[in-house]
Parts: C-alpha cells; structure tokens; sequence
C-alpha cells in the first residue's frame, strides 16, 4: 500500500543529504610557491547548484570563514546559508574545520587540495579566483598582494632577483 507521503518525505531526504566536496585548483607556479587566499577573511566566490531542483544560480555566491549565518528552523548555522530562487528551497554550506593548504611548487601544474565543504541541499559548480592571495618566492619573499581575476600575476622577487609569476589558474570540485 502507497502512502501519500512518501513522494514528500523521498524528496526531504534527498535535500538534506550531506555531501563533502573540494575545491583542487591548478595552477602554472614560476620562482614562487605557497599560494594560498589571503586570510580567514578571504571572500571565495562560488557557483552554487541546487539539489532539489538542479537549477544553477546564474551569479556567484561569496562566503568568507570569519562569518556564519543561522539556518532556518534549526539551532544551527553556516558559512553560507541559501535559498534557491527557483524551489525556494534553503540550502547551507560550510568549511571543513581543517586550513585551506597553500599550493605549492611541487604541485606545479597538477590539481591539489585547496579546501573541502560540507554541503546540504546544494553543490558548488565552480571558483573563481578573485580578491587578494598570497605567496612566497623561492628566497621566502612574502607576496601579500597577489590578484588572480586576470588568470596571469606577474611581479619581481628583489631578493632573489628574478621574475616571479602565476598563470593558466584552473579549478574544479570533486567529492570528497
């Protein structure tokens, strides 16, 4: 015997199920090594998906690490809490307690572990690299000022006295 409820209760289910994904980024390192975002402050924007209904919101959303919303109905909170303009379903989405992990040089031009999320309701389709990142030169010169939005940062490292660069910046999530 069918119950009227199930169709609603398969569909609940579905929307709250927790999925852990990470953002892996690649990137073209030259006499620097250490990329990373700038601080627990840093704005990440992402594209975001929704579970429910499938549909991709059409501009990125932004979440820093410093800050959390309250989910609603729930004692809860998020780094980003989200609700689908389609569905209207809300959605949250937060850092795994673990740091970001710099890249590094010997990740040069391979895919490595930037961050991980745990997601409810929702899944995020891609990163863009804007705001202010850091690096380290080869000598330990520090890099504080470093901008990825046009995929190419140039600068010289005065210590070692050579050009330092970053280019052909790529991403992309995976569960993890």
């Amino acid at each position: 015997m069918t119950h009227s409820h199930e169709p609603e209760l398969e569909r609940l289910a579905h929307h709250l199920i927790m999925v852990f994904l990470k953002l892996e980024i690649k990137a073209e390192l030259e006499n620097v090594t250490d990329l990373a975002p700038s601080g627990d402050d840093f704005e990440y924007f992402f594209k975001v998906v929704c579970n429910s209904c499938h549909e991709e919101h059409k501009k990125y959303v932004t979440l820093k690490r410093s800050e959390t919303r309250n989910i609603s109905n729930s004692r809860g909170s998020a780094h980003l809490v989200w609700r689908c303009g389609n569905c209207k379903k809300e959605s949250s989405a937060s850092f795994v307690a673990e740091p970001s992990k710099p890249y590094s040089a010997e990740s040069n031009g391979q895919f490595a572990t930037l961050l991980k999320m745990e997601c409810r309701g929702l899944e995020f389709t891609d990163f863009a690299p804007k705001g202010r990142w850091t690096c380290k030169g080869e000598t330990g010169t520090n890099f504080s000022d470093v901008e990825l939005e046009d995929d190419d940062w140039v600068d010289y490292d005065e210590k070692a006295k050579v050009d330092v660069r970053i280019s052909n910046i790529e991403s992309q999530w995976t569960r993890a």
